[in-house]
């Protein structure tokens, strides 16, 4: 089998051997767990309009092509799909690793036509089976929401989750979302709350316990800064958040990346893209500080203008920062 990018990535980082080139990238393809029909984004015309939703052999074939072209380093995907390219043999001629996901918290559903989950805090769910699941690599979600009861239920969970994925023998990395309800927090509070959430989380956990690496919201540079700089053994990477535009996903990439995130993992800001391919090229560029976020995010244009696809956003509005906490951040 040919050697995996993440594994080779992750031992330099491990190691204390950081270079350029080494900043991880993960599509975050399990869209699936929050919802049903429009989970799978855009399927696009010829011009590249928006033309409904894809389906579900339209969303694997969209996975299929990033893996084939190793665009990112992992591919994170519902169990079913990762089973089902797996079966394919997809990875198999691929440096990319398949990955999936291993439980998905009720804040997490929010593409249900109706629902009206994320009014409520956050509940512990898992339905994959991790003995049965196609690959070795998974994730595990909590968000805290500073509710003993509702965060003492996500802490039982992942608990119970740790016991089955050694006897299963599974790799997992840990995904912490911001509290789903109102807590009156700013966004720099959030930060400082989320991560003493996970430091207290993790003072439990033996070395053979302990996470692949985190998962968590960008909460400016301050809070990122602080987490990384607290534990060096802990290997963080910051999640894409929202749609937003373009801008706000090469600055997210850019800013993690100068302040020791060694990971960035993107779901809707790729599976929305016009060209999911191209933009995971300029995401790389960026993160190996090859072009600025705002060069990126004009050379990704060029390339629609070039393959005769109509871009979403007019490139002046894409090259706008929306992202709360990049805006709190301060101009770059």
């Amino acid at each position: 089998m040919i050697p995996k990018s993440y594994d080779e990535k992750m031992a330099r980082i491990r190691a204390g051997a950081y270079r350029s080139g080494d900043f991880i990238l993960v599509d975050a393809k399990d869209a699936d767990i929050s919802g049903g029909i429009l989970t799978t984004g855009f399927r696009r015309g010829a011009d590249g309009s928006a033309a409904g939703s894809r389906t579900r052999r339209e969303f694997l074939a969209e996975m299929e092509t990033l893996v084939a072209e190793r665009a990112v380093d992992v591919m994170l995907g519902s169990a079913g799909n990762i089973e089902r390219l797996v079966e394919g043999g997809i990875f198999a001629e691929s440096t990319v690793t398949p990955a999936f996901r291993a439980n998905e918290t009720t804040d997490v559903w929010l593409n249900i036509r109706g629902g009206r989950y994320r009014e409520t805090p956050a509940q512990p769910y898992r339905g994959a089976d991790l003995l049965r699941a196609r690959a070795d690599l998974c994730l595990f979600s909590m968000t805290f929401n500073n509710d003993a009861a509702s965060d003492v239920a996500m802490l039982e969970a992942y608990r119970a989750f740790r016991i089955e994925a050694r006897a299963a023998g599974k790799r997992h990395f840990l995904e912490v979302f911001n509290p789903n309800v109102a807590t009156g927090f700013g966004v720099a509070e959030t930060g400082t709350f989320v991560n003493d959430c996970i430091v207290r989380a993790l003072a439990s956990l033996t070395r053979a316990e302990r996470p692949e690496f985190l998962k968590i919201v960008y909460n400016g540079r301050r809070a990122l800064e602080e987490l990384v700089a607290h534990d060096d053994t802990v290997v963080v990477g910051v999640m894409g958040g929202a749609s937003g535009t373009h801008r706000d996903a090469m600055e997210m990439v850019a800013r993690a990346e100068a302040s020791g995130a060694r990971l960035a993992i993107f779901g809707r800001k790729i599976n929305l893209a016009e060209h999911q391919l191209s933009l995971t090229t300029w995401m790389r560029a960026v993160a190996d500080r090859n072009v600025t976020p705002a060069e990126a995010v004009r050379g990704y244009h060029g390339d629609l203008q070039r393959l005769g696809l109509k871009p979403d956003r007019a490139l002046d509005l894409d090259n706008t920062i929306t992202d709360a906490a990049l805006r709190e951040d301060g101009t770059p």
